[in-house]
């Protein structure tokens, strides 16, 4: 007989539910509660602002001006709007209630339809501490929320803003955006096929290089150009067609390139049960499928948020400190400009020679003269004490 003490032994685990036998009890995830948390308080966020928004006196048409868009401008606009419009409710069909007939249940891109759609509360968000991106006021708006987000720096009035163009944003972000992530995700999945031993992290950087080269084809060859938007504060030492209204900042190309790539990633990366990681621990979530789906939904808005948030929002706020004089191409084009600044008022347009106005704070005027608010008097200089 052989000695008992150089005997292997064996441990046998059999998993029921989340309880391993003979391997104690995993730690259960908490993830999907927080993001879910962080969802539910974004969303109440969104609502409170929209609310005062849509009840307030910025819920205001931005003008177009004095000058009008060309026609051939103002076609292909008129003709992207209705396409992106027709395209929200087959959207809507294809990813929310054709697979809720079939199966019974909200996909995954089905949620991130929604997420992305509510993504569009942050798109102005550029704009937060200066004014670097205008839109095309020649088309359907009504103004904009951002004086009602809290702390906002950038000034703004009634019927004189940066305004957000609904009919193309609201869809665009919606369907739009998934769109692009699914091709970013069937890119990922083109890559890996073709170097299977390639790593996450590798695979990551390509799909980062395939969104920053993806965005300058969208936005530097089309979108701006086609003068649905502007950049009018971008850095220009580094920006391509530098000095007209189509330019397009390289930085851009980066911010939003890691938005798609964190997009993408987000879709891509999940386990065997198609789930992303906001979601570990949702099997702990009891109270039904109902609830179960709700805090799902909450915490992948959460992650879509923060994607957009973190690398795009975050690094644009130093962009926009630093942004170079309003080019004359974009001056002369009041439908660019919203009243903001520029011919027809009395407030020259952000330029680093000046300083930045804030919401509650005075301007220098185009006179060269400083204008303080209605019952603001200029601060009084305190003599020093020179008595010790």
């Amino acid at each position: 007989m052989s000695d008992p003490s150089n005997r292997k032994t064996f441990q046998v685990t059999e998993t029921i539910g989340t309880t391993a036998l003979g391997g104690g009890n995993p730690q259960p995830s908490k993830a999907v509660y927080v993001w879910a948390v962080i969802g539910a308080l974004l969303l109440a966020l969104q609502v409170y602002v929209w609310t005062r928004w849509i009840t307030g006196p910025y819920f205001e048409r931005v003008p177009t001006g004095a000058s009008e868009p060309p026609m051939l401008m103002k076609t292909i606009l008129t003709v992207w709007t209705a396409a992106i419009i027709i395209g929200l409710p087959i959207a809507a069909y294809w990813w929310i209630i054709r697979p809720w007939r079939r199966e019974r249940r909200i996909t995954l891109d089905g949620i991130l339809l929604v997420s992305m759609g509510l993504m569009f509360f942050q798109d102005p968000f550029l704009n937060y501490l200066n004014t670097w991106c205008t839109y095309n006021t020649w088309l359907f708006n009504r103004g904009s929320w951002t004086p009602y987000v809290p702390g906002w720096v950038s000034p703004e009035e009634p019927g004189a803003q940066v305004a957000e163009p609904l009919l193309m944003n609201i869809p665009g972000y919606a369907w739009g955006v998934l769109l692009i992530t699914i091709g970013v995700c069937w890119f990922m999945r083109k890559v890996k096929a073709r170097w299977p031993g390639i790593s996450n992290i590798g695979l990551i950087g390509v799909t980062f290089a395939f969104s920053f080269v993806l965005d300058f084809v969208m936005e530097a060859c089309m979108l701006l150009p086609l003068g649905l938007y502007t950049y009018p504060g971008a850095i220009q030492s580094v920006s391509f067609n530098a000095g007209h209204y189509y330019q397009w900042p390289i930085y851009e190309g980066v911010m939003w390139g890691a938005v798609q790539a964190g997009l993408a990633c987000l879709r891509y990366f999940t386990d065997d049960r198609g789930r992303t990681l906001a979601e570990r621990g949702l099997d702990q979530i009891r109270g039904g499928v109902v609830r179960q789906q709700l805090v799902r939904s909450l915490a992948i808005f959460a992650a879509v948020s923060a994607i957009f948030f973190l690398f795009y929002n975050v690094p644009a706020q130093w962009f926009g400190q630093h942004a170079d004089p309003w080019p004359a191409d974009i001056q002369q084009r009041s439908y660019f400009t919203g009243g903001i600044c520029g011919e027809g008022t009395d407030k020259p347009c952000p330029d680093p020679a000046l300083p930045m106005p804030r919401t509650d704070s005075g301007y220098i005027n185009t006179d060269g003269k400083l204008v303080l608010p209605d019952g603001v008097e200029f601060p009084e200089v305190v003599p020093i004490d020179r008595a010790n």
